[in-house]
C-alpha cells in the first residue's frame, strides 16, 4: 500500500465511558491523541471523568506519571453528551453495553455525523461485527477492536475483520494500534473471537465439572492455578467476569456456532436467575465480604479446619518405582521433606542416574544460594536405590512412575501386591489411564490410589489425588495429608479420564487446533492472544509442542473414549501432525518449527 493512502489519525472519538471506554480514551490520550468522549447524559460524563481521574491518579501515586503529565493527558480529553461533536474524529470507537440494538443505533447515527474517510470500530467482545456494520451506509470502514480490561495495562487487542472490511482500513488500524504499544492480532468475525472462544469453552466445562460434583470449587480452581500456572481458577474468574455476562457470551457463542462446549451449563442460568452474579452481587460460586469486594469469606461450602486430612496410616519409608525424570523428581520431593526413600530401577546405571540428577539439582540450588552442602548430604543420605523390586517389601507407600502403558503398569501392580507388606499403599502417577484397572489385579484394591504429580515434580506444586470406587477413605485422607507434608497442593477427585486438569485443559487445546485448521488465525497469533489476553504462561500451540503432540493425542483419545462426546474428539490436524512425525520440540517441529530458531 502506498504512503498516500495511509490515513493520519489525530482525533479519536470514544462512545461510552464505563470502565472499558474510559480506559480506551486514556490509552489514546497517553499517546498524544485528542480524544472526544461521548456519554448519554451528564451522569455518565461525570462517571467517565471519575474513571479517568482515578486511573491516572493511581499512575501518579505509583510514580509512573507526574501530576503535570496527568493534567496534560486529561487536557487532551473532551467529554460531551453530543454525538455531533464527533464530526472531527478520524476514528470512532464504540464501547457501550453489549446490546446489538444499541450498537446498531449508534452506527446508524454516525452515518450523518462523521466524515466519509473516518474509520468506525466496535469494542464488542461477543456480538457480530458484520451485523453491527450493516447499520452504517459504509460497512467497509467498520472493524472490531476488542481491547482487554484494563485497557491501559493489557497489551492485546483483537482486530476483527468482516468479509467487507476494506484492506486499507484493516492495515491502518493495525498500524495505529502498534503505534500505541499494543499487540494487535487479526481474526475473522466469529462469536468470541480468539481469546473468548477458547476461554469460555474452558470456563463452561469447569462449571459443568462443579455442577456434576466431580470436585469442589476450591479443588477445581487450585488444580488450574497450580497445575497450569493460570492467574486465577475458572470459577473465581467467572465470579470476577460476572455470571450474567458469562451466560450471555456463552449463549451468543452457542447460537452462532452450535458447539456443545458453549451451551451454558444449566447451573449458570440458575445462579443468574437467583441474582448470584459473582463479585458484583457479593455472591456467585464463592461468597464475598460485600458486593464488588474481592475478599472471599467462608460459607457453607468452605472446608473447615476439622475437615483437614490426617495421616491415618503410618508413613515412614517411601518406595518409588522408576528412574525417569518424573520418578527422580518424586524421590527428591519425599527425601527433601524428611522421608527415607527406596527407589528401584532396571539397571545399576539407571539407579545411579537418579542420584546424579538429584545431585545436579542441588548443585544448581547451592550456586543460587537456595541450598547448602549440608542439606544436599542430608537428602542424599535418605535416598537408596536398588535394582530389585523385592527390596520394597517394607515400604509404607510405593509410588510408581513408569511408562504410560496399562499392560506394563498392571503387571507391576500384581508384583507389588505380592511383595509389599499388608496395609502398604500402592499409588500410581498415571495422567490418563484408569486406576481401577491397576487396583483390580491386586488383593488390596482398597489401598490403591492415584497420585498424579506434575512435571517437573520438584517445582510444580500440584498433586491430583485420585480415588477409585474401591479406595478406602483412610487411604485417600492419608495421601492428601502426605502431599501437604511434602509441600504440595493436593486436590481430590475420582477415577475418570483426565482427572481435573487434563479434562479441562485438553478440550481447550482441541478447540485451538480446530481454530487453526479453520484458518481463523495463525498459530502465532492464537498463542499471542492467549498469553497477552488471558495471562496464561504459554499459548496452546507452544504448550502442545512442549507436552508432545503424540502424548497430547493419546490423552485426547482417552478423553473421547471415556466421555463419547464429539466435542472431545481429537482434531484431525493433530492426528496428521503425529502421523507426519511432527511431535513438537522433541523432534524440532510441531505446530511451530524449532529447527529454524
Amino acid at each position: 500500500m502506498s504512503d498516500e493512502t495511509t490515513r493520519e489519525f489525530t482525533t479519536v472519538g470514544v462512545i461510552g465511558l464505563g470502565t472499558m471506554g474510559a480506559g480506551i480514551a486514556e490509552v489514546f490520550a497517553r499517546n498524544g491523541f485528542s480524544v472526544i468522549g461521548v456519554e448519554v447524559n451528564e451522569t455518565g460524563v461525570e462517571r467517565g471523568r471519575q474513571h479517568l481521574e482515578h486511573s491516572t491518579g493511581r499512575a501518579v501515586k505509583r510514580e509512573k506519571m507526574t501530576e503535570a503529565q496527568q493534567a496534560e493527558l486529561l487536557g487532551r480529553i473532551t467529554l460531551t453528551t453530543e454525538m455531533k461533536d464527533l464530526a472531527v474524529a478520524d476514528l470512532v470507537v464504540e464501547a457501550v453495553v453489549e446490546s446489538l440494538a444499541v450498537k446498531k443505533s449508534i452506527f446508524r447515527a454516525l452515518d450523518d455525523i462523521v466524515r466519509d474517510d473516518a474509520v468506525l470500530a466496535t469494542n464488542t467482545s461477543s456480538l457480530s461485527v458484520t451485523e453491527i456494520s450493516t447499520a452504517n451506509s459504509r460497512p467497509g470502514r467498520v472493524v472490531g477492536v476488542h481491547f482487554f480490561n484494563p485497557a491501559p495495562v493489557q497489551n492485546l487487542v483483537e482486530i476483527i475483520r468482516t468479509v467487507v472490511t476494506e484492506p486499507e482500513v484493516l492495515a491502518d488500524v493495525q498500524g495505529l494500534l502498534r503505534s500505541l504499544g499494543k499487540n494487535p492480532v487479526v481474526c475473522g468475525d466469529k462469536a468470541g473471537f480468539i481469546a473468548n472462544t477458547l476461554l469460555f469453552g474452558y470456563l463452561n466445562h469447569a462449571v459443568a465439572m462443579y455442577e456434576g460434583k466431580y470436585a469442589s470449587r476450591e479443588d477445581i480452581d487450585a488444580a488450574m492455578r497450580f497445575g497450569c500456572g493460570y492467574p486465577m481458577g475458572p470459577l473465581a474468574l467467572l465470579d470476577l467476569i460476572g455470571l450474567d455476562t458469562a451466560y450471555e457470551i456463552l449463549d451468543t457463542m452457542y447460537k452462532q456456532g452450535r458447539d456443545r462446549l458453549h451451551a451454558p451449563a444449566p447451573i449458570l442460568k440458575q445462579y443468574v436467575t437467583a441474582g448470584l452474579l459473582g463479585r458484583k452481587s457479593g455472591r456467585g460460586f464463592y461468597t464475598y465480604e460485600a458486593p464488588d469486594s474481592p475478599v472471599v469469606v467462608a460459607d457453607a461450602q468452605t472446608p473447615s479446619e476439622d475437615d483437614k486430612p490426617q495421616l491415618r496410616h503410618d508413613i515412614k519409608l517411601v518406595g518409588v518405582v522408576g528412574t525417569g525424570t518424573m520418578a527422580s523428581g518424586i524421590v527428591e520431593v519425599f527425601a527433601k521433606a524428611g522421608y527415607d526413600v527406596l527407589f528401584t530401577g532396571r539397571g545399576q546405571d539407571k539407579v545411579a542416574g537418579v542420584v546424579t540428577a538429584i545431585t545436579k539439582n542441588f548443585d544448581k540450588q547451592i550456586q543460587r544460594g537456595r541450598a547448602t552442602e549440608e542439606q544436599k548430604s542430608e537428602v542424599l543420605g535418605r535416598v537408596r536405590g536398588t535394582t530389585s523390586l523385592d527390596d520394597l517389601k517394607d515400604v509404607d507407600i510405593v509410588v510408581e512412575a513408569i511408562a504410560e502403558d496399562l499392560a506394563v503398569k498392571t503387571t507391576l501392580f500384581e508384583n507389588l501386591d505380592e511383595i509389599c507388606k499388608p496395609g502398604a499403599i500402592l499409588a500410581t502417577t498415571t495422567s490418563s489411564l484408569p486406576i481401577i484397572s491397576m487396583a483390580r489385579v491386586t488383593k488390596r484394591p482398597q489401598h490403591v490410589i492415584g497420585m498424579h504429580f506434575f512435571n517437573p515434580a520438584t517445582i510444580m506444586k500440584l498433586v491430583e489425588v485420585v480415588s477409585t470406587v474401591a479406595t478406602d477413605e483412610t487411604v485417600t485422607e492419608t495421601v492428601l495429608a502426605l502431599c501437604e507434608q511434602v509441600g504440595k497442593v493436593a486436590v481430590r477427585c475420582s477415577d475418570r479420564a483426565g482427572f481435573i486438569v487434563n479434562a479441562l485443559l485438553f478440550p481447550y487445546l482441541t478447540d485451538a487446533v480446530s481454530m487453526l485448521a479453520a484458518h481463523y488465525a495463525p498459530a502465532g497469533d492464537i498463542d499471542t492472544a492467549v498469553k497477552a489476553g488471558l495471562g496464561y504462561p504459554m499459548g496452546p500451540f507452544e504448550l502442545l509442542d512442549v507436552v508432545g503432540n503424540d502424548v497430547s493425542l493419546a490423552i485426547e483419545q482417552e478423553l473421547h473414549t471415556e466421555f463419547r462426546d464429539p466435542a472431545l474428539a481429537p482434531a484431525p490436524l493433530l492426528e496428521h501432525l503425529v502421523a507426519a512425525g511432527y511431535l513438537g520440540r522433541k523432534t524440532g517441529r510441531g505446530f511451530h518449527d524449532y529447527a529454524r530458531r
